[in-house]
């Protein structure tokens, strides 16, 4: 097999693939309507489980992924994420909706996030930056296509009846699109590239496994970056369509085109400063998306905490920045963990990274919807957003001094 040109095959499906699994972010156009099918304050909690699970299939998917190849892993999550919006479809209660969507779909998530993003990025040691920008970047583009439409079904056929058809959907793709992914050999090395020499008096990076990982405290450090980037993204995504509508002031169409364009910028985000990283760094890349993401915030809450009349056009801007510096993070990440720690191991290594990921999902949306619920305002929620991400911010040049000693 010319493995040349099938990572290029390989880089396209696990994209298609991703669109599908990245739907989840459009989960804020569902939550006001479960909420009223279900008759409880909010269905907020589902999506938090959906995003504090993933972790746990990313790890046992990674380890599977690096031992037997990501065809069967990617066919099992597809039936678990598919079959977990299915189950979801038939809800009666919201502890019903927590672990369909919640469980069932969010780990079904995390095994096929773990092999497409992991095995591709194996593919690609010359581009390392830009695969993992693009496949994360479909991952994100999944609620820009879903969220008009399901806007729209919902309003037709109502949500339980939108979910079992999304499930059909969902469970076909994925399933179909697995038996196209093809797992990256041991040895595999891209016609005309060189794996770059290290500079001298520097060390060649080493692949260190999990357990080598956990024992480096850099991998601390960046761990709590992932954090601090992704707290401010996921907390904006799980409520977008109610905080344009409460804060905002906006009819429900409209909030939900506010959503696609979150996504929208959340995937470009992912392309272009995955792209970038390859150019300036990583960690240059991210401090300076940790700058835009600031000024984001700071623009999110003006709008609406100004003291004036909300303002839908400093919201719209600060929600682009905001998403698209999320999608730096995502889009970066992959690669980021595989300079620091060997792509051999990275399927598990970025799993165990990615627990930081599920660690800011659980947090984003639960201070978001439980200042909202305490107070009728978003206000403290935006500024703890704001004020970890200038954590983050300061982080990125303790990274710099940890790793020019650690060279």
């Amino acid at each position: 097999m010319d493995y040349n040109k099938r990572r290029w095959v390989v880089l396209v499906v696990s994209c298609i693939v991703n669109i599908i699994i990245g739907t989840g972010y459009a989960w804020s156009v569902f939550a006001g309507p479960w909420a009223e099918v279900l008759n409880v304050p909010s269905a907020a909690l589902a999506f938090t489980v959906c995003n504090a699970v993933g972790f746990i299939t990313m790890i046992t998917g990674g380890k599977i992924n690096d031992a037997l190849g990501p065809k069967w892993v990617v066919f099992v999550g597809g039936l678990m994420f598919g079959g977990g919006a299915l189950l979801a479809g038939f809800s009666k209660s919201l502890a019903f909706l927590i672990f369909a969507y919640g469980i069932v779909l969010g780990l079904g998530m995390g095994l096929v996030y773990s092999c497409t993003i992991g095995n591709t990025v194996k593919f690609f040691p010359d581009k390392r930056g830009m695969v993992g920008g693009l496949t994360t970047a479909t991952y994100g583009l999944g609620s820009v296509i879903l969220a008009p439409v399901a806007q729209m079904m919902v309003d037709n056929m109502g949500v339980a009846s939108t979910f079992k058809v999304l499930g059909i959907v969902y469970l076909v793709v994925i399933c179909v699109g697995a038996f196209l992914i093809t797992a990256c050999p041991a040895d595999f090395v891209p016609a005309g590239y060189t794996p770059p020499a290290p500079a001298a008096g520097q060390k060649a990076p080493q692949d260190k496994n999990w357990n080598g990982m956990i024992k480096d405290p850099i991998f601390y450090v960046m761990f709590i970056m992932l954090v601090c980037g992704a707290f401010f993204g996921l907390m904006m995504i799980s409520q977008c369509s109610q905080v344009s509508q409460n804060m905002i002031g906006m009819a429900a169409t409209t909030a939900a085109t506010t959503v696609s364009i979150l996504a929208l910028c959340n995937a470009a985000g992912r392309v272009v400063c995955g792209f970038i990283s390859d150019k300036i760094g990583r960690v240059n890349t991210l401090t300076f998306c940790l700058v835009l993401a600031i000024v984001g915030l700071i623009l999110v809450w003006c709008s609406g905490y100004s003291g004036g009349a909300p303002n839908a056009t400093m919201y719209i801007i600060g929600v682009c920045l905001v998403g698209f510096c999320f999608g730096a993070y995502m889009g970066v990440y992959p690669g980021f963990t595989a300079d620091q720690f060997g792509a051999k191991n990275n399927g598990v290594n970025y799993g165990i990274m990615f627990i930081a990921f599920s660690v800011a999902g659980v947090l984003g949306p639960m201070i978001m919807s439980s200042n909202f619920e305490s107070t009728q305002s978003y206000s403290t929620a935006i500024i703890i957003a704001l004020a970890l991400a200038v954590v983050g911010f300061v982080l990125t040049f303790i990274y710099r001094v940890m790793s020019k000693a650690k060279k």
